[in-house]
């Protein structure tokens, strides 16, 4: 298999200007969703398309409404909160052709692939130039292709950073770290996912000179990848007093702050912009925000797949781009979908990425499958401590 790394990817959002990269990707926002939306030479005015997603996003069946009436073709939606369902789900469903699509982060990718879970799709079926040059995934030879083939189609890119009370804490970009999740002045305060809360530690760790190698070659072979995250777990662990909440997903993400007490976390840009009006900010961290690209894979055995091909196509498109990012409150992936997008959340992502935050950004590796399944076992730990 190709070797895959997100260095190419981070080196091009880099070099882009923040105003570029601001207008391409990142101001985003609430999307109309009664007007007319059209697509040119769609494949059917009638058909279906199975499809499993992202749970906790209440806006996604009326896009999917938005698709039907634009194309006149009917989407069966099933809804999950983390990618360790999606990929049980598709190693039934590749065989059943009980589902068509699924989308993965483009981390993933590399696991799916061994997995002989997907196909690749039909590039003449699609208008890939309709994606942003800035979106991870959506050009020919980047991390979405394995062996020359397109496997992983983008559908949305977003952060996961930190989310905070603005009463309680200071929100200043460039104080504001990492560490803080760590710190023993947030006892009882903290909100994070397993797995990436690791990372985090690891990253902090990795800047303060305190591992053997750097973090990132632990995703390269198995015994680098033990001994960083058994350095960054037993650290971890020293101040498992913070977690107030673990989470997984968008509602008990939120809920953590609104029940459950706390006041800092790692959360996904989509959390921070839900919570904004509640008395919370959200900057990304003095590190880095992690970053993530979404997108579409096409499972083995799909009963729909020009149906599939036509939903990936709308996605790409102004309006479907626009009203996808506005969904999960995250940033669209097609050319003219910023021209759509709310002022107030523009004005949002200004805030939480000022300065040099843009070029900052930590986009997660791409994961084989044995590292992804050990790095569960990680996190378990890490919750079980």
């Amino acid at each position: 298999m190709t070797k895959i790394t997100s260095t190419q990817e981070l080196v091009r959002a880099a070099s882009l200007s923040r105003r570029r990269l601001l207008k391409s990707a990142v101001a985003i926002g609430a999307v109309g969703f009664a007007a007319p939306l059209t697509v040119n030479n769609a494949f059917s005015s009638s058909g279906e398309l199975n499809f499993e997603g992202w749970s906790g996003y209440d806006d996604l069946p009326k896009v999917m409404d938005a698709f039907t009436k634009a194309t006149g073709i009917k989407v069966n939606a099933k809804w999950v909160d983390e990618q360790n369902t999606m990929r049980a789900d598709a190693k039934t469903a590749a065989a059943s052709g009980s589902v068509d699509v699924i989308e993965p982060t483009l981390d993933y990718l590399p696991a799916w692939v061994d997995d002989d879970m997907v196909q690749p799709w039909d590039l003449k079926k699609l208008a890939t130039d309709n994606y942003l040059d800035s979106v991870p995934g959506g050009k020919a030879g980047s991390a979405a292709d394995i062996n020359g083939k397109r496997y992983f189609l983008p559908s949305v890119w977003g952060t996961e950073a930190i989310t905070f009370n603005s009463k309680t804490k200071d929100g200043t970009y460039g104080k504001v770290s990492l560490a803080d999740l760590f710190d023993d002045a947030n006892v009882g305060k903290v909100t994070v996912r397993g797995h990436s809360s690791l990372a985090a530690m690891g990253r902090v760790l990795d800047s303060q000179g305190k591992l053997p190698m750097p973090w990132a070659e632990g995703y390269k072979n198995e015994d680098n990848m033990k001994k960083l995250w058994d350095i960054a777990l037993t650290e971890a662990i020293k101040h498992k007093k913070n977690i107030a909440q673990f989470w997984k997903g968008e509602n008990d993400a939120q809920a953590a702050f609104k029940t459950n007490g706390a006041e800092i976390g790692l959360t996904w840009d989509s959390t921070g912009y839900n919570l904004r009006k509640d008395g919370y900010g959200f900057v990304a961290p003095k590190e880095g925000a992690f970053a993530w690209s979404q997108g579409f894979v096409l499972l083995k055995g799909a009963k729909n797949p020009d149906q599939a091909h036509e939903f990936a196509k709308w996605i790409s498109t102004p309006e479907g781009s626009s009203a996808w990012a506005s969904a999960f409150s995250a940033n669209p992936v097609g050319k003219g979908g910023i021209d759509k997008m709310n002022p107030e959340v523009s004005a949002f992502y200004a805030k939480a990425y000022p300065g040099d935050a843009l070029a900052k950004l930590y986009w997660w590796p791409a994961a084989a499958a044995w590292f992804l399944k050990l790095r569960g076992d990680y996190a378990s730990k890490w919750l079980a401590a």
